[in-house]
Parts: structure tokens; C-alpha cells; sequence
């Protein structure tokens, strides 16, 4: 199997320290984002900057768009399967133990059964950003790796019905250009993947794939 995984894509060997040091990186960056996350969430709109208020990141970061992109992006560029699960399990602690943390202690409210989904997602992170990792790799189980994460930023980037297709947000829009490079590899690499990727998006449009969280 270590073979198999290999021929698709090869780990890449660094020192402890730097293992420790991005993953701490990884973790405070969870941390810092869930913490803005939830200020902003229980900041007035119209207290904002004018900026904030305009990209309307209250929503921006309480959809699953950005969080997905993120956890692909720790994925894909760290430098081995099981170095991507321990990072993305990190980010993810972080982010979600302060979101709630703020929102218990500061709050003063205790929203169980949404925060029960968040934990497991967390805890099935790392298996997810295993698999996520070789879709940087060779093959066509990469390509094929690559377009179901395709599918999943283009559910969060788009709205499409029976006789009905828009953007659902602008920069969604932004993070599904920014998937289209963070995937690339090659022109023909690139095609299949959004071809595959586009065709399972439509098919799969009126599939609700987070109970209510997209």
C-alpha cells in the first residue's frame, strides 16, 4: 500500500523543528480565525468598517466555503499525508475550540447540537485531508481526488436549479478561481479535473452534503 500511495505522490522528509513550528503556526492561525470569526458574528453590521461591512464577512466566515478552501490549502501544501491530517485536525481544533470557547464564556450561550457537528467534522478531518493530500499527485486518482474537492467549493461558490444558476457570493467566487490554482498542475491536468469536477457538481446540486451549513 505504502508503495501504491507513493507512486501517486511521495512525501517530502523535514526536520522535527520545522514539523513542530508549522504546526503550532497552524493551530494559532485556527485559533486567531475562529476568534474573528465570532467577533465579527456578534458585532453590529453598522459598527464595523466600511470595508467589513461591504465584503460582509459576518457571512463570509460563517458559511463552510472558506473553511473547506483553507483545510484544502493546509492539506495539499503540507508535506505528507499524515503531516496533512496532523495540520488540519490542528486548524480545526483551534478554530472551532475558540469559536465555541468565545461563545460559551463571552457569549453566554451553549449551542449544542451545532457545535456537535463542528467536533465531529474536526474529528474527521484528518482522515479527509489524508486523502485530500494526493490530489497534488500523479494519476488518476489524483484527478479524481482533485474534482470531488472541485465539486464541493463549486457547491459553495454557486446555486444551481432546475431553471435557475447564480453566484452565490462574490468571493466565493473568488475561492473557487483560487481552487482552480491550487490544484493546477497542467493545462490537461486542470481541464479534467474542472470537467469532472463541474459534471458532479451539477449532478450532485440538489444534494444538501452539511445539513443546512452551505
Amino acid at each position: 500500500m505504502k508503495d501504491f500511495l507513493n507512486e501517486i505522490r511521495k512525501p517530502i522528509s523535514i526536520s522535527l523543528t520545522k514539523k513542530f513550528l508549522y504546526s503550532t503556526l497552524i493551530f494559532i492561525a485556527g485559533i486567531t480565525l475562529g476568534l474573528v470569526s465570532k467577533m465579527l458574528e456578534t458585532t453590529l453590521s453598522n459598527s464595523l468598517p466600511y470595508f467589513l461591512e461591504v465584503l460582509d464577512l459576518r457571512n463570509f466566515f460563517s458559511r463552510m466555503g472558506v473553511w473547506l478552501f483553507l483545510a484544502v490549502l493546509i492539506s495539499l501544501y503540507s508535506k505528507s499525508a499524515l503531516r496533512s491530517a496532523i495540520n488540519v485536525f490542528l486548524f480545526f481544533a483551534g478554530m472551532v475550540g475558540s469559536y465555541y470557547l468565545f461563545t460559551v464564556l463571552i457569549a453566554g450561550f451553549f449551542p449544542k447540537s451545532y457545535m456537535m457537528i463542528w467536533i465531529i467534522m474536526t474529528c474527521i478531518s484528518p482522515f479527509l485531508a489524508f486523502v485530500c493530500w494526493y490530489a497534488k499527485g500523479k494519476g488518476i486518482i489524483a484527478i479524481f481526488i482533485s474534482s470531488i474537492i472541485f465539486m464541493f467549493i463549486s457547491r459553495q461558490a454557486f446555486v444551481f436549479g432546475f431553471w435557475y444558476f447564480d453566484i452565490r457570493d462574490n468571493l466565493e467566487l473568488l475561492l473557487w478561481i483560487a481552487t482552480i490554482f491550487v490544484l493546477y498542475q497542467s493545462p490537461k491536468q486542470i481541464f479534467k479535473v474542472v470537467t469532472i469536477g463541474l459534471l458532479l457538481y451539477f449532478f450532485s446540486a440538489q444534494i444538501n452534503l452539511f445539513w443546512g451549513m452551505l
